[in-house]
């Protein structure tokens, strides 16, 4: 897509549809919080599946500082209206990646930019890290809806060793020194050769977490199969090269657990974690995530991300077994008609009909 750059006036940010992708990789290398869904590698992926079109955008403040967002425009077959995503359920974080920092002048920039388009639902999930200025801006505009989520983030400040003796739990030291002795290995690829075993072992763990939240494993499968095609990890993996990085854990010549974790750039970011629970050894993937924190360590990262933990007492636990903190922020949808709010409602009732409980 060309890029197209409107000016809004003189106290006003200039505003480029379509941004260069130097200087985007630019932007994302300088800044420190910035995280392997905020690249254009990632954006081609959402590109590639054939359902969004580049619609990212680049800020320009008067005073000289710049900031990007992601951005995808969802595509139908049938064409419909127009929706914004930054970035798409499924996808990661977007948001604003902003060298000198994510201030509320930029988040109103951003809000009152994306207002002005024609389009009927825009969805911002930033990265947790800038929560505070998303919400001081949210919270003083109509028309904005912000939903709750909360993340989990490891320092790794200090190396390998510092995040081991002093971040992770002495539990989690003893149970990965115990998959060791048993003989659990780990094998990490960056071709894409171990995404057909990686994907298997999620659709397997589809049918525990079913059984888990109280849900019909049929309508998990197609839930997940829906946010998860069996291309899409393949495409991610042939985008991003080395960026994604695909862990096995093997056990007496079998797989039993898997992680996928993204690194490009400053911040490493755990994505998707898989399991057979009838074979694995039961602490294969504390030993999964011992390695690729090492790696990541390692390479110079400055954080590793594990992603959403949403209201689930478990995956809170199980990060916190590493040292990560929690990380409460809000995901926001601009709509000129509430169908958020609709949809969630549609989706409680559901919920409680079959009893879904969060484990």
């Amino acid at each position: 897509m060309a890029p197209t750059t409107t000016a809004i006036g003189s106290s006003a940010p200039r505003v480029t549809v379509g941004v260069p992708r130097d200087v985007w990789a630019e932007l994302h290398r300088a800044d420190a919080h910035s995280v392997p869904t905020q690249t254009p590698q990632w954006l081609d992926c959402l590109v590639a599946t054939g359902n969004y079109r580049d619609a990212s955008r680049l800020y320009e403040m008067p005073d000289g500082r710049r900031a990007l967002l992601p951005l995808v425009r969802r595509t139908y077959p049938t064409g419909g209206s127009t929706i914004l995503q930054s970035l798409p359920k499924s996808w990661g974080y977007g948001g604003l990646i902003a060298p000198d920092g994510v201030a509320p002048d930029l988040v109103s920039a951003v809000f009152d930019d994306l207002s002005a388009t024609p389009a009927l639902r825009i969805h911002i999930r930033p990265n947790p890290v800038h929560a505070a200025a998303w919400a001081e801006v949210a919270a003083a505009r109509t028309g904005v809806t912000a939903v709750p989520a909360r993340a989990h983030i490891l320092d790794l400040e200090g190396g390998f060793e510092q995040v081991w003796q002093h971040r992770f739990k002495a539990a989690t030291r003893t149970a990965v020194r115990r998959a060791e002795r048993a003989g659990v290995r780990v094998e990490t690829d960056t071709t894409g050769r171990l995404v057909p075993v990686f994907y298997d072992l999620l659709q397997r763990s589809l049918d525990r977490w079913a059984r888990q939240q109280h849900e019909p494993v049929r309508l998990a499968r197609l839930c997940g199969r829906h946010r998860d095609p069996a291309g899409k990890f393949a495409t991610i993996a042939a985008h991003l090269g080395r960026g994604c990085q695909v862990s096995v854990a093997w056990f007496d010549g079998r797989p039993v657990a898997a992680i996928l974790v993204l690194r490009c750039g400053a911040n490493a970011h755990y994505t998707r974690g898989a399991m057979d629970e009838s074979r694995a050894f039961p602490t294969a993937n504390r030993l999964l995530h011992t390695v690729a924190i090492e790696d990541a360590c390692r390479s110079g990262c400055r954080s590793y991300h594990m992603g959403e933990s949403g209201a689930s007492p478990g995956l809170a636990r199980f990060k916190g077994y590493f040292g990560a903190e929690p990380y409460d922020y809000c995901e926001y949808w601009l709509e000129r008609v509430p169908v958020y709010r609709v949809d969630q409602a549609l989706r409680g009732c559901v919920k409680r009909v079959i009893g879904f409980r969060d484990v």
